[in-house]
């Protein structure tokens, strides 16, 4: 047991250290909002740096990210980057602005690692896939991986108990994803999300931009010659110097304001490598045949698990009663399949096997 020294806790002292050297702009844990169900404070941690624990040490999704696609589907290339890699670097990222700015690095982090807990396999394309196929079932529904993120952490992880996280983490996962939002307009907070919700959101960017041009580069689908002359010359030639302009940009522009700011020209180079990215990578030609594969994968799985009561029972226990339930349980299972999980399954189901073994 922690013995309470003259200054309380360590817990209580670092809550101290905290309203004595954040921004005022800053959450501090001492005055988090709580959590659904109420626990007993922690003599060492913050509320936020519990929350970085139990998704670290207890949420078995995170753990899966390190085999599910972040760019490249079925990558046979090592070091390209996965899920789980993305999610470091963009904790990395935020750890660094929230720093600079003086803002919760705690919760800036427990935001970062959890973003991403409720991707599908395969990538964006196996978003798009799930969500196309769990609407042929329920109309009324949608599959986005920020919103599943958070049933992930509230409903589906720990038997169904969630990890109980503060309303701040939680509040920031949810607001995190931007789509194809150009990116001073991703940097103005919806209502109640911190500033470190924020950082987190522009830190994902950055990580993303970067590391996927990184892969792309590495893999020889482009060259520097390839992008356009003026993102290079205002953002850099060099992964680092890419990372460090951005970082540094909104550290700049940020400094002892409630809000992020960017300067236009590096915004602007940004969304340009932005829109690049998504035209020649992510929804260009070379990447379709992959796409067309995992719409693939995914339907055919939604569309066995639906309709035979076989494989629903095998694969994922006591068939639910009637079919928004069980589409709901299918999108879930299936949304929490890695890359290697998901092949598995469809060529156990589809594939003839080969010669019995003995």
């Amino acid at each position: 047991m922690i013995a309470r020294g003259h200054a309380g806790t360590i817990r209580e002292r670092l809550e101290r250290l905290e309203r004595e050297q954040l921004s005022p702009y800053a959450a501090l844990a001492a005055e988090s909002r709580g959590r659904e169900r109420p626990t007993e404070p922690d003599p060492v941690r913050t509320e936020f740096q519990r929350d970085r624990d139990r998704i670290i040490h207890l949420c078995r999704s995170f753990r899966r990210l390190a085999q599910k696609t972040q760019v490249f589907i079925a990558a046979r290339e090592d070091h390209l980057r996965t899920r789980l890699s993305h999610t470091l670097e963009v904790a990395q990222i935020g750890r660094t602005i929230a720093k600079a700015l003086r803002l919760n690095e705690d919760l800036t982090e427990a935001i970062a690692l959890g973003h991403d807990v409720g991707h599908t396999p395969f990538g964006h394309a196996g978003e798009w896939a799930l969500d196309e196929t769990y609407r042929r079932y329920d109309p009324e529904a949608s599959f986005h991986h920020a919103e599943h993120s958070i049933r992930v952490l509230t409903v589906l992880e720990r038997e169904g108990r969630g990890l109980n996280l503060t309303h701040e983490t939680l509040e920031g996962i949810a607001a995190h994803s931007k789509g194809q939002q150009d990116t001073g307009d991703t940097l103005t907070p919806p209502d109640g999300v911190t500033l470190e919700a924020m950082v987190v959101r522009v830190s994902d960017r950055i990580a993303y931009l970067n590391h996927d041009l990184d892969d792309c580069l590495r893999s020889g689908l482009l060259t520097l010659d390839d992008l356009p002359r003026s993102t290079v010359e205002v953002l850099g030639e060099r992964h680092s110097d890419r990372v460090g302009t951005m970082v540094e940009d909104v550290i700049d522009h940020s400094e002892d304001k409630p809000r992020l700011e960017m300067s236009e020209r590096v915004t602007a180079a940004m969304d340009e490598l932005k829109d690049f990215l998504f035209r020649h990578v992510y929804l260009g030609p070379p990447m379709l045949p992959a796409r067309r594969k995992v719409f693939g994968v995914v339907a055919a799985l939604f569309d066995l698990y639906m309709e035979s009561d076989e494989a629903y029972t095998a694969d994922i226990g006591p068939v639910p009663g009637f079919t928004a339930m069980r589409a709901r349980s299918v999108c879930d299972y299936v949304a929490g399949m890695t890359d290697r999980f998901a092949r598995d399954r469809y060529v156990e189901h589809f594939l003839p096997s080969g010669y019995p073994q003995f």
